[in-house]
């Protein structure tokens, strides 16, 4: 059967899809097929119904690009081209203790004889290219839900 996601909570590993029958099925992290380990509400899938739940999930049309709430992987590459130096990128992800370190690093390290902000400007191109390489999909499981803040 097909359906849409309508909610998902990565922490509890919980969700409810909503099938095209018109009924809500309930379904664990562990129903996810095809290696997904996260989806986000708006997701189209394909699923099994069993004892009024949701099985064997396999996703058909990932919920990305910004249209859900998401952040997109371009902009966050964007960002770190442009402006990685201060950090913006990883502000804009959520990770806010990295970001606070990339800025002190691009700001006040011309202190010590420009070599922190020379790194930094390293690591955020760094960072540029593999935002750019990575699917959505590992995107979104690696900086959006999970916890993944360098590289």
């Amino acid at each position: 059967m097909r359906g849409k996601v309508l909610s998902y909570t990565d922490l509890e590993g919980t969700g409810l899809i909503s099938g095209d029958d018109g009924q809500r099925y309930p379904f664990t992290r562990g129903d996810l097929g095809g290696g997904v380990r996260s989806v986000v509400p708006g997701t189209e899938v394909d699923f099994e119904v069993e004892d009024g739940a949701a099985r064997n999930i396999y996703v058909t049309t990932p919920a990305y690009g910004g249209l859900s709430g998401d952040k997109n992987k371009i902009v966050a590459a964007l960002l770190a081209f442009f402006l990685g130096w201060l950090g913006i990128h990883k502000f804009y992800l959520g990770k806010t203790n990295a970001g606070i370190i990339m800025l002190l690093c691009g700001t006040i390290g011309w202190v010590l004889f420009a070599i922190p902000p020379l790194i930094i400007g390293i690591i955020a191109f760094v960072e540029f290219i593999i935002y750019l390489v990575k699917s959505d999909q590992q995107f979104h499981e690696d900086y959006v839900v999970g916890d993944k803040s360098w590289f």
